[in-house]
């Protein structure tokens, strides 16, 4: 195969494009939020919080529109065994802005909250703050590792360049302008690379179309031509599966770091709302031409066309039709749009994920768990090393593991199944607790793990109703192996449990503590007895105690988080006006000397 030299010179040309945004962003913005006394660590998380509507409604948008999200579409419109009744992106993930802009969107942002983790950590603790940082830290990596591993793949295929070389040179630019930049350089380089897409990919969809070797697109979606109907359908026996799916894209897809990190870098609740639904109009839009494309794709007679005779999913290529199209049904130079399309899609991934789990770690395991008293430079420091840390953990795994897919899906799955229930009680249920939530994060843990995972090689040890064995062939080893494939909504199942478990073990706790029927001194997590010492210690609970209170009960509770720690949940900016300044009043001298008087 030669060299595709469109292709090579479109990588080039955008990565030199992005990079140049990315730096430029970084020094437009290198002073911001310095006039209001903005932490410079929090400007690099959340960009200063005066993200503006234009700029604001790309970078959500790029949130999900992204390599896997247009190259995934136009795969699952192609497949024979699927077609568009079961590419579920589109809706899914616009659903999962709409419900995060109702609902979630306002209560972080008006809180004033930093990270995701932040309400987490707030009510059930730092250690509780570490377990649940586990899975959302395998998300946004193994996310890394599959977009990169997927571009390296497709260059390869395509441009016939080293993979390993495709991969380094991509994750090292996304590296290098987030670190220099943060959110600022993430969200400017997020437009140009939306902007990329949409042009790209529309550009390439009517030279696609009026090819020879294409079919009429409105025959072959209930006809079949050159393979079954990209119209797809949904099968008796498999709709609890497409429903399980579906609510995991749509409500799996809220609590994640890359989505919060905007919604908290809006300059009001308000706005944060506003920018959730422009990106949810923009998922749709962005997904219009990777169906289109991969509804080409199902309808072309590749015998006419250079690719050859034997059709990309019958060469285990179904992942990359979309670049394929653009390699083999446009000309040349509309390659050139297309091919650079794909890969800004792909960076525009890879930046925000490794921004995200950077984030998460320097304010809530470095600074809020282990280093109170950090200066803000030093969580700089801690952000641009961990930025560094996970984009090249990133890259190894897409170069070394052939599994990268699997582990993602793996790890979207445990972000539905214990992180969506938890941020759910958080934010909206009354009473819950540490021990609640390490009960719902072990059920949700155990359910999901239970039902196992094919491309992990993972066999369930839970055998939910309805489970069938199917055969498949190993694409690596080509071997014919045994398949459990479950087809009860069991992730669903799952997270029902654990939300839960979350409030009745909460609860049970609760009683059981301040009941007496177990001793203050077994809450050992300082979950219910320093919470709701007020309520066990009350005038009430005093006089109907029929033994004599010791003096060692009257002592002082520990308190459940550290003055410093509890102060960095605080903001003042976000509190009304006459609460900040009945606060000043009556912690100044004057106001002391006046009621000692």
């Amino acid at each position: 195969m030669t060299i595709h030299v469109e292709g090579l010179v479109a990588i080039a040309v955008f990565y030199l494009l992005i990079l140049f945004v990315g730096i430029w962003a970084a020094w437009k913005n290198k002073h911001s939020g310095e006039a209001e006394g903005t932490d410079r660590s929090e400007t690099i998380m959340v960009g200063g919080r005066d993200i503006g509507l234009f700029v604001g409604g790309f970078t959500m948008t790029a949130t999900w529109v992204g390599g896997g999200y247009i190259n995934g579409t136009a795969e699952y419109v192609y497949l024979p065994q699927y077609g568009l009744a079961w590419a579920q992106a589109p809706f899914g993930y616009a659903l999962s802005l709409v419900v995060g802009g109702l609902f979630f969107a306002k209560p972080m942002r008006s809180r004033g909250y930093v990270t995701m983790l932040d309400p987490f950590q707030q009510l059930y603790g730092k250690r509780m703050g570490g377990l649940l940082f586990i899975p959302a830290l395998m998300g946004e990596i193994f996310w890394s590792a599959a977009i990169l591993n997927a571009l390296g793949a497709t260059l390869s295929v395509i441009v016939d360049i080293n993979i390993k070389m495709s991969v380094i040179i991509s994750a090292l630019i996304a590296i290098f302008y987030t670190l220099v930049g943060g959110l600022y350089s993430v969200a400017y380089t997020d437009v140009v690379q939306l902007f990329c897409i949409f042009v790209g990919l529309w550009i390439s969809v009517p030279f696609a179309l009026t090819n020879p070797a294409v079919s009429d697109i409105a025959v072959s979606a209930v006809k079949k031509v050159h393979q079954a109907p990209w119209k797809g359908s949904i099968n008796r026996d498999d709709k609890w599966v497409w429903i399980d799916n579906f609510c995991l894209l749509m409500l799996g897809g809220i609590p994640w770091q890359v989505y919060f990190q905007r919604v908290l870098s809006a300059s009001s609740a308000t706005y944060a709302q506003v920018l959730s639904f422009l990106a949810a109009f923009g998922c749709l839009i962005m997904a219009v031409p990777s169906v289109l494309i991969g509804a080409i794709g199902a309808s072309t007679d590749w015998n006419q066309t250079s690719y050859g005779g034997v059709a990309p999913k019958d060469k285990d290529q179904a992942d990359m039709i979309l670049p394929i199209v653009l390699q083999h049904l446009c000309p040349p130079f509309v390659s050139f749009f297309g091919l650079g399309a794909v890969s800004a899609a792909v960076m525009s991934s890879a930046d925000s994920s490794i921004l995200s789990a950077s984030s998460m770690f320097a304010r809530n395991i470095y600074q809020l768990a282990f280093r109170q008293s950090a200066s803000d430079r030093e969580i700089v420091w801690v952000m641009r090393i961990t930025i560094f840390v996970f984009g090249g953990l990133a890259t190894m795994m897409a170069l070394v593991t052939g599994t990268v897919y699997g582990l993602w899906y793996l790890s979207s799955d445990l972000v539905y199944v214990i992180i969506f229930p938890q941020l759910l009680s958080v934010l909206f249920v009354k009473g819950t607790n540490t021990y609640g939530s390490v009960a719902a994060y072990v059920f949700g843990l155990v359910l999901r793990i239970g039902g196992g995972e094919p491309y992990l090689r993972l066999p369930p040890f839970i055998y939910y109703p309805g489970w069938i064995i199917e055969q498949q062939i190993h694409p690596e080893e080509g071997n014919i192996e045994d398949i459990v494939k479950q087809r009860f909504p069991f992730k669903t199942v799952s997270m029902l449990a654990s939300f839960v478990a979350n409030f009745i073990f909460s609860h049970l706790a609760k009683y059981l503590f301040e009941s007496g029927k177990i001793s203050h001194k077994y809450d050992f997590l300082d979950a219910v007895v320093s919470r709701h010492s007020g309520e066990i210690m009350d005038k009430t609970t005093l006089v109907t105690r029929s033994n004599n209170i010791g003096l060692s009960e009257m002592a002082p509770v520990r308190p459940r988080l550290s003055v410093t720690l509890a102060a960095a949940f605080t903001r003042r900016d976000t509190l009304p006006r006459e609460t900040v300044e009945e606060e000043d009043e009556e912690s100044s001298p004057d106001s002391s000397h006046h009621n000692e008087e």
